[in-house]
This record gives C-alpha cells, structure tokens and sequence, in this order.
C-alpha cells in the first residue's frame, strides 16, 4: 500500500491576508494623508455593486473611487481582451450609478502622480 503526497503547496485559509505591496502602501499612506487633511474617510476592497460582485481597490462615502491598473506592462489581465472588456463593464456601470473613478498605473502611485492628482482634485 502506497501513501500518496500532495506535492501543492497548502492554500491560504478562505479570508488570509496578503502581504502588502509597496504600491498597496503607498496608495494607503496618500489616502490616511487625504483623510486627515479633508476629513474624507477611505475603504479598501469597497464592494459598490453586491449584484456582480465588484470591488473598487479603494473608495470614499462621497461616491469617489481609486482604482490601481497593475501589471500593464507585463501582459496582465487589465491588458489582455477579456480582463480589459470586464474592467470597461465594470466602469461604465459604476459611472451610471455616480461614482467618479481615478485609475492609475502602478508607477503613476510609486511616482507621486497618482498622488498630485488625487490632491488637486480632492
């Protein structure tokens, strides 16, 4: 009788947190910056339509949302036909709804772009 090894690495247990990127941080560290000075309070992961499940990266009670466009140079799914028509669905229904929605690349938030800009119209 032979014992067979699951060579898979475990998984996550459902509700494990990641670590943080240094995007992921940056972004957060503008957003606690944005809700000291304006009183505006942020939410990661803010889920704004429970019908198809979508989720901005983060998103203010006042109807403004951020959303971070990551691995866009390397073929990631925000660039490939489908990632790229779901992500236009997504948009466009929250456009409907009201929100006002600020995407930015990767290097936009490391380089202080998405920074400027979040500042400035704010």
């Amino acid at each position: 009788m032979s014992t067979r090894i699951n060579a898979k690495a475990p998984r996550k247990p459902v509700g494990a947190r990641k670590s943080k990127t240094e995007t992921q941080l940056c972004m957060e560290c503008l957003l606690d910056e944005l809700v000291s000075k304006k009183g505006k309070k942020w939410y990661p992961e803010f889920q704004f339509s429970p019908a198809r499940r979508w989720r901005f990266d983060y998103a203010a009670p006042h109807m403004v949302a951020v959303e971070i466009e990551g691995a866009i140079w390397s073929g990631g799914r925000h660039t490939r036909g489908a990632g790229y028509q779901r992500d236009l669905d997504k948009y466009n229904a929250a456009a409907q709804m009201g929100w006002r929605v600020f995407r930015f690349s990767t290097q936009d938030v490391l380089r202080g772009k998405a920074a400027e800009m979040l500042r400035r119209v704010l």
